[in-house]
């Protein structure tokens, strides 16, 4: 039905090599690199955006009373505890009023105090590579059973559909979010399709959309990899969206005209951030290999279509998590990376044997808005009455191949980058764990399932650190969404709290009472439940301490520029601040051991990302279903990974048995 497929040797696009080379141009960040990025056209989805509230500044002392609350069960001794005590009360008598007027200044001259420091602190800066540490995973379920069992007429369903969502997204028409409170922020969507993020060479990345002010989506290509190619698919052809049937003789070219391995150059997006954005600039110096740049980080998504068949839920989720070295069913292992361009914000990925999923890009857009989207993709698919578009007249376009241009220098730096991520990759562990029960049950005994989810984690953990007899080395972070807010993203729950830590210890003592412990569980779970609460409304740790503490390290640089205009109270004052900001106890709080996290979806069944620090684990789980608690634990491998799974077990069937047969506790307020 196609005419020969031919790979991409020159440039044919009208779009000049010199004028491409300056949209991939990886030197200097645009200091408007996020106003460049348009909203849809007018409609339902950003409607509630100029309502939004602005994210508040908490008060100080609310935030040091909490402050002081945490790091009570991180202090090792009573030492300890005095000295970071006497730190957080030096700090709101010396520091803290100052930096806090200073801070609210901020907030009033921005439309947001924390993004631009979260944007480039929390992710932007991090030059690590972004797989396993910054990049996440969703692994679907089934193909409903109604359509063929076949890799590509699912992948040409994820494809019809997403292009079908992407469309009312560009016209507006995508309903918004929202919680029960109310309308959240739709602002990270941008980001959504179109885009990429750049490494730069500056030490500062940054995300650059394609989208078109206006563009009503009847437009735009995807790009697919397979087996380390790159193929250009058109799936909006003269105004029209290909059929099923037209997207799966697309893919099926694809497959049948790459018969080969090719160049890995993909895996160079999983290394150091550092590393990847000088291959990049070397990469972009070709004309050919510049217009496949632009191709890639134009693309409204990425497809993956992998030569490999995962079985179980653990080899399903390390292959969408990172790739994994594709072994099973080859003789080499291949890397899972050479099909992956980890820097683009949405790519779905098909297996040979049906099994699907997505990978995500966390910098600009969290895990909530590629939720919203798989969840309309996939219940689109599953509707037996879904449009799947009849065929044209004239056959459309084929699918264009396009190869890389490797001198000497770039085949060595690619050597290099597969080196690399087959020694991160090996240093990685995954495990998941599913309880005997779930959400139901838990409903049963009156208690948050998160709440319960966390203790579970809390009492695990404390197990696995007495097995190898040491202390705690760290915190747990729980993220709590703050969309309620204008241009909002996250706030840090501070899980653990003197609540927790006399349930988790009563758990092991054998001479607390079977009363005293349910006592105990009811007053931590109602603990983290408020925590929870003012996290979502902007009212947490550590968002605020580290705005106080940026604006304090800018009242030094300017200390140091002009020392003639030093005084002895702002040297005092600077001096508490660091007392505190650079105390053991409160390094200690925010050394995120456990990095926890929960997303829920009827579709899903692998999710996870990676552990935050090397000595910590990533700790991704699901409540939303009846019948079981879903865990996936992340780590190194020197990490007592398959310690910390089964004491998760253990944990869960004693807190199940603990509270099954008592009154249901008070219901919480969330």
């Amino acid at each position: 039905m196609f005419p020969a497929l031919k790979s991409r040797t020159h440039t044919p696009r009208t779009l000049s090599s010199i004028a491409r080379r300056a949209m991939t141009n990886n030197q200097h960040r645009p200091a408007n690199w996020k106003e460049l990025a348009p909203p849809p056209l007018p409609g339902p989805t950003f409607a509630a955006q100029d309502k939004l509230p602005k994210l508040p500044v908490p008060e100080l002392s609310e935030t040091l009373a909490k402050l002081k609350d945490s790091l009570k069960p991180m202090a090792k001794d009573e030492n300890e505890w005095n000295k970071v005590t006497q730190c957080i009360e030096d700090f709101g008598r010396e520091s803290g009023p100052k930096l806090q007027e200073l801070l609210k200044q901020r907030a009033q001259e921005k439309s947001h105090w924390l993004e631009e420091w979260w944007d480039d602190l929390g992710y932007l800066g991090y030059r690590d590579s972004v797989v396993v540490n910054v990049s996440y995973y969703y692994g679907f379920k089934d193909h409903p059973a109604h359509l063929p069992q076949e890799s590509l007429n699912r992948a040409a369903h994820i494809v019809r559909a997403t292009m079908l969502f992407r469309q009312q997204f560009k016209l507006g028409q995508v309903k918004p979010e929202a919680t029960k409170e109310g309308p959240i922020c739709m602002d990270t969507w941008r980001w959504m399709f179109d885009c990429c993020r750049i490494p730069g060479q500056e030490g500062l990345d940054w995300s650059h959309s394609y989208a078109k002010p206006g563009d009503d989506g009847t437009s735009g290509h995807i790009v697919v990899f397979r087996k380390g190619r790159v193929w250009r698919l058109d799936p909006w052809q003269n105004g029209r969206l290909l059929s099923i049937e037209e997207l799966q003789q697309q893919l099926k070219a694809i497959v049948d005209g790459t018969t080969k391995e090719y160049p890995s150059v993909s895996v160079m997006t999983a290394s150091n951030r550092d590393v990847w954005a000088k291959d990049y600039a070397a990469l972009v110096e070709n004309p050919r290999n510049a217009e496949i740049i632009e191709t890639i980080q134009s693309a409204a998504f990425v497809l993956s279509l992998d030569d490999y068949q995962p079985d179980d839920i653990h080899d399903f989720s390390q292959a969408l998590w990172h790739g994994g070295m594709q072994k099973k069913q080859h003789e080499h292992a291949h890397l899972g990376l050479r099909n992956r361009w980890v820097d683009k914000p949405v790519q779905f990925i098909v297996y040979d044997n049906g099994k699907a999923g997505i990978m995500g890009e966390h910098s600009v857009m969290d895990g909530t808005p590629t939720v919203a989207l798989c969840d309309a993709v996939l219940d689109m698919i599953a509707d037996p009455h879904f449009d799947q578009g009849t065929p044209g007249g004239a056959p459309p376009a084929p699918p264009q191949a396009y190869d890389w241009a490797l001198h000497e220098g770039l085949t060595r730096a690619l050597v290099s980058a597969n080196a690399k991520a087959r020694i991160l990759l090996k240093n990685q562990n995954l495990r998941v764990v599913r309880t005997p029960y779930g959400k139901a049950a838990i409903k049963r005994c009156g208690v948050s399932p998160d709440s319960w989810a966390q203790l579970l984690v809390q009492l695990a953990y404390a197990r696995v650190l007495a097995r190898a007899g040491k202390k705690r080395a760290g915190g747990t972070y729980e993220a709590a969404m703050t969309r309620r807010f204008f241009k909002g993203r996250t706030e840090a729950i501070r899980v653990v709290t003197p609540e927790s830590d006399a349930w988790v210890a009563s758990m092991d003592d054998p001479a607390a009472t079977r009363e005293q412990r349910r006592a105990l569980f009811a007053a931590a779970a109602q603990k983290h439940v408020r925590l929870a609460k003012e996290a979502g409304q902007g009212r947490g740790v550590d968002r605020h301490l580290l705005g106080l503490k940026l604006i304090n390290g800018e009242l030094a640089k300017q200390a140091k520029a002009h020392p003639e205009q030093d005084t002895p109270e702002a040297k005092r004052a600077r001096h508490a601040a660091t007392m505190l900001f650079d105390n053991a106890v409160y390094k200690r709080s925010s050394h995120w051991v456990l990095s926890t996290s929960a997303v829920w979806s009827k579709h899903f069944g692998p999710y996870g990302w990676g552990e935050v620090v090397p000595d910590g684990f990533g700790v991704a789980y699901m409540t939303g279903f009846d019948d079981y608690l879903q865990y996936t634990v992340t780590s190194r491998t020197e990490m007592p990974n398959r310690t910390f799974c089964a004491a998760l077990q253990r944990a869960a069937a004693e807190l199940h048995e603990l509270l099954a047969d008592a009154p249901p506790a008070p219901k919480a307020n969330l």
